[in-house]
């Protein structure tokens, strides 16, 4: 894989990380409305369609291929979005 392409597929894997986060925040404060069925289909949804769109992503991206470096900075890109939003938390507080 070329650098370009490379360092191309890092930054959307850590925007993708970011992402994931605002998504999953979303997701946990409409979770507690319903009954449980109606949340697990809720949370399974979410989760394919969460790593759907990433791996479809990365299929125009590069062509599909998978390494685990993109797992480790999208992993970043989370703890980077939880970091801020509890830091913001904070001060709100």
């Amino acid at each position: 894989m070329i650098l370009k392409t490379q360092i191309l597929s890092l930054l959307f894997s850590f925007g993708y990380g970011n992402l994931v986060f605002w998504l999953l925040e979303l997701n946990y404060k409409l979770l507690f409305e319903g009954k449980i069925v109606y949340r697990i289909i809720t949370s399974f949804l979410f989760v394919i369609f969460v790593s759907l769109l990433y791996f479809i992503c990365l299929l125009k991206i590069n062509n599909g291929i998978i390494h685990i470096y993109f797992f480790i900075v999208l992993l970043t890109g989370y703890m980077l979005s939880f970091v801020i939003y509890k830091k913001i938390n904070c001060k709100k507080k």
